[in-house]
């Protein structure tokens, strides 16, 4: 994808409400072309709701959403969950090519890509968990998004697996950039990925930090650690302050 083509984000005023229950509130964020943005915060806050207003699958309650960029017209937005959501009457290559039409060929590509070549036939059955991920995450790069959605994709694999995981989805943006968006509950995993790390709190985004690093990053690196207890100390004042308001 041509850095021409990227498309980037407005967030302006966005607010949502579940019946007496505010979960965002009048969030202002401008997300850059071809940016890797991680959500951080407590549970409740509204982090995923945010992605699934981006994703389309609900409409805020204030605010709005502007796409920014080349192609604002046809903005696709693709969501990968942390749940595979196979389907197991389907194959693998069926599965990453669901909804479309004459996409085999891109969807093998895909395959090859995420480390599954010569598993298209396979039921998902026949997978470990890790590979089920790498299928959704062919599945999601199949529609070519503009934005692509995380919703704590790796958060029930092992370690390792998550990991590789981690890696993959680098590798793979690094062919392919686009415009992304994580919510996660690893610290380590947003400061990895990400070129910004946000922390979501009742109060809004309360920590919003840029970090220069070019990736692969070095884990054992003393500025993300200084960085992770930074965060970490933010997310247990914010969870005592819902936990004991």
């Amino acid at each position: 994808m041509p850095t021409s083509s990227l498309v980037g984000l407005d967030l302006v005023g966005l607010g949502h409400r579940y019946r007496d229950k505010t979960v965002l509130h009048d969030i202002d964020l401008a997300i850059a072309p071809g940016e890797f943005v991680s959500f951080l915060g407590p549970s409740g806050v509204g982090k995923s709701t945010l992605l699934r207003i981006l994703a389309g699958l609900e409409r805020p309650t204030s605010g709005s959403v502007e796409p920014v960029g080349a192609r604002t017209a046809d903005l696709v937005t693709r969501m990968m969950f942390q749940e595979d959501r196979l389907l197991p009457w389907r194959s693998v290559v069926d599965n990453v090519q669901l909804g479309t039409r004459n996409q085999r060929d891109r969807a093998v590509e895909l395959l090859h890509a995420v480390g599954l070549a010569g598993r298209e036939t396979d039921w998902p059955s026949e997978l470990s968990g890790g590979q089920r991920q790498r299928v959704a995450l062919a599945r999601a790069l199949l529609h070519q998004p503009d934005v692509l959605l995380l919703d704590e994709p790796f958060g029930a694999l092992d370690a390792i697996t998550r990991v590789a995981m981690q890696q993959l989805l680098e590798r793979v943006l690094a062919d392919r950039p686009r415009t992304v968006l994580l919510v996660t509950h690893d610290v380590e995993e947003a400061l990895v990925l990400s070129d910004r790390v946000l922390l979501l709190t009742e109060q809004g985004i309360t920590r919003d930090l840029r970090i220069p690093q070019a990736r692969p990053r070095h884990r054992g690196d003393s500025r993300l650690a200084v960085w992770k207890e930074e965060f970490l100390d933010g997310l247990l004042q914010a969870d005592t302050a819902l936990t004991f308001p």
